[in-house]
C-alpha cells in the first residue's frame, strides 16, 4: 500500500500538515498516513553544572531536584506527544482517511525521518517547525536538512490548507528539471488538476523554445500545460506569479541548473519557500 509519512511538532503547521497529508491520501487512493513526531532533548537547567558556586551539600541537592525536574519534563513532553498524536488520528479519521499508524520517537528529526521514511512515497513536513522565528519569516530549522538528505519527495505544507485545484512546475532546462515534469506526468496526485509550467528567463531568452519539450511530456500524459516565461529573479518573479495567479501549489526540483542552480537547497530556496504562502512539492 502506497504510504504517506506526516511529521508533526508542536507547532500551528500541525493542522495544515495533515491536512495536506489527508489530501494525498485521498488523490492516491487511499494510500496509509503514518504520523511521526520526534521528541529531541533540548538543553535546560537539569544539564549545566552549578557545583562550581555551591557547597558540596548544597550542589548535592539541587542537581538531584533539577534532575527531578528534567524527568517530569520529558514524562511531560512524552504525554504531550502522545497526546498530539492521538488527535491526529482523529482529524485524519475525520478526513476520510482509513489507514492510519502513529510513532514518537527520542533523537534527531532528520534521522529519525529518514529512518522511517524508507517505506514511505511521500514526506509531508512543515514549512516551519516549533522554534521558527516567524518575525524574520525564518524557515523551520530542520526543513533544509530534511531537503537536502531525503530521496523521496517533500510536500512542505503551508500555513493552512485550501483546496488545490491547480498547480505550477517550476522549471530551468536542466536534467533534473526535465525528471520533474516526467514525475508530475506519472504521479496519480496531480491528475486532472489544471497543470502550469513556468521558467524565469533572461530579457531576449527564448523561454518558450525551452518549455516545448517538457510541455509535450506533460501533454502525451494527459496533462496539457498552460506555459508562461517570467522574467526577473528567480524568487521574486515566481513568488508573484503563483500569487497572482491563484496556484495552489508549486512543484520544483530538488537541484537546479544554469540561472537556477540555487533555486534549491540555497538562498533562493529559502526565499522562494518563505515567499510562496502556498505548499511546494519537491521531487527528485
Amino acid at each position: 500500500m502506497t504510504t504517506i509519512l506526516a511529521c508533526i511538532d508542536a507547532s500551528i503547521y500541525n493542522e495544515s500538515v495533515l491536512d495536506h497529508a489527508a489530501w494525498a491520501s485521498d488523490r492516491l487512493g487511499g494510500a496509509a498516513v503514518h504520523v511521526l513526531h520526534v521528541l529531541s532533548r533540548q538543553p535546560n537547567e537539569a544539564s549545566a553544572d552549578h557545583s562550581g558556586a555551591l557547597g558540596v551539600d548544597a550542589a548535592d541537592a539541587l542537581l538531584r531536584e533539577l534532575a527531578a525536574l528534567d524527568e517530569q519534563r520529558g514524562r511531560l513532553a512524552l504525554q504531550r506527544g502522545r497526546a498530539m498524536l492521538d488527535a491526529a488520528e482523529a482529524r485524519l479519521r475525520a478526513a476520510g482517511v482509513a489507514h492510519s499508524s502513529t510513532a514518537q520517537r527520542h533523537g534527531s528529526l532528520v534521522d529519525t525521518i529518514i529512518e522511517h521514511e524508507a517505506g514511505a512515497d511521500l514526506v509531508v513536513i512543515g514549512k516551519r517547525g516549533a522554534r521558527a522565528d516567524f518575525a524574520t519569516g525564518h524557515l523551520g530549522a530542520n526543513l533544509e536538512r530534511v531537503l537536502r538528505a531525503s530521496p523521496r519527495p517533500v510536500l512542505v505544507a503551508s500555513r493552512a490548507f485550501r483546496s488545490i485545484r491547480r498547480f505550477a512546475i517550476a522549471y530551468d532546462g536542466g536534467p533534473t528539471a526535465l525528471k520533474v515534469v516526467e514525475f508530475v506526468a506519472k504521479h496519480p496526485a496531480l491528475d486532472g488538476l489544471e497543470c502550469h509550467l513556468i521558467t524565469v528567463a533572461p530579457a531576449g531568452g527564448a523561454g518558450e523554445t525551452l518549455l516545448a519539450t517538457p510541455a509535450a511530456v506533460l501533454a502525451r500524459a494527459g496533462k496539457p500545460a498552460t506555459v508562461t516565461v517570467l522574467r526577473g529573479e528567480v524568487d521574486a518573479a515566481i513568488a508573484a506569479h503563483v500569487s497572482a495567479a491563484e496556484m495552489d501549489l508549486l512543484v520544483m526540483g530538488a537541484y537546479g541548473h544554469g540561472r537556477l542552480r540555487a533555486m534549491m537547497l540555497g538562498s533562493t530556496t529559502t526565499a522562494l519557500l518563505r515567499a510562496c504562502r502556498i505548499p511546494v512539492l519537491v521531487a527528485r
